[in-house]
């Protein structure tokens, strides 16, 4: 399975809402769709079943804070959810690296840099909807505000075509 293939297979009742047009949950979505098949292989591991549920419950928590968020009304009360949302992100990617002795390092690795390019979207997005600066003076996620131009391949584009599973 890559992005694409689970894009077409996600409903059109998701794909229709406008929280669709926010690249960091689509991102998050997948990212909670591959975290489901990862937790599997992590609860076969005995010494791993309390990491696969941290695992599935923060990577789940992306995208339904995203969601969330999207929903209220004022951006400062969006900024909150998605600060949530951030802090899932990095719960995530931690567990990640935690299971990676189970889970393999091609895994492991592919799922923290996801999880890298959520977080990053997301420095972006709870400052937008604040109207401030976080309190992160300078993320080393290199967020830039110009998307590349057209025909030119996007950072996250890797992490979209060749997905390791466990």
């Amino acid at each position: 399975m890559n992005y694409v293939e689970w894009e077409r297979a996600v409903p059109l009742e998701i794909r229709g809402d406008s929280v669709w047009n926010a690249k960091a949950y689509r991102f998050a979505l997948f990212l909670a769709e591959l975290a489901w098949h990862d937790s599997t292989k992590l609860l076969g591991d005995k010494r791993t079943i309390s990491l696969a549920d941290q695992l599935n419950r923060s990577a789940g928590a992306v995208s339904a804070d995203i969601e969330e968020g999207y929903s209220r009304g004022t951006g400062r009360d969006r900024a909150r959810f998605y600060e949530y949302g951030l802090g899932s992100a990095r719960e995530a990617r931690g567990w990640y690296y935690k299971g990676r002795h189970v889970l393999g390092e091609a895994v492991a690795n592919h799922r923290i840099q996801l999880l890298t390019e959520i977080i990053r979207l997301l420095l972006a997005m709870v400052p937008d909807q604040r109207g401030t600066v976080l309190r992160e003076e300078s993320p080393p996620y290199g967020i830039t505000s110009t998307p590349p131009a057209l025909g030119e391949e996007s950072p996250s584009a890797p992490l979209l075509t060749n997905i390791p599973m466990p």
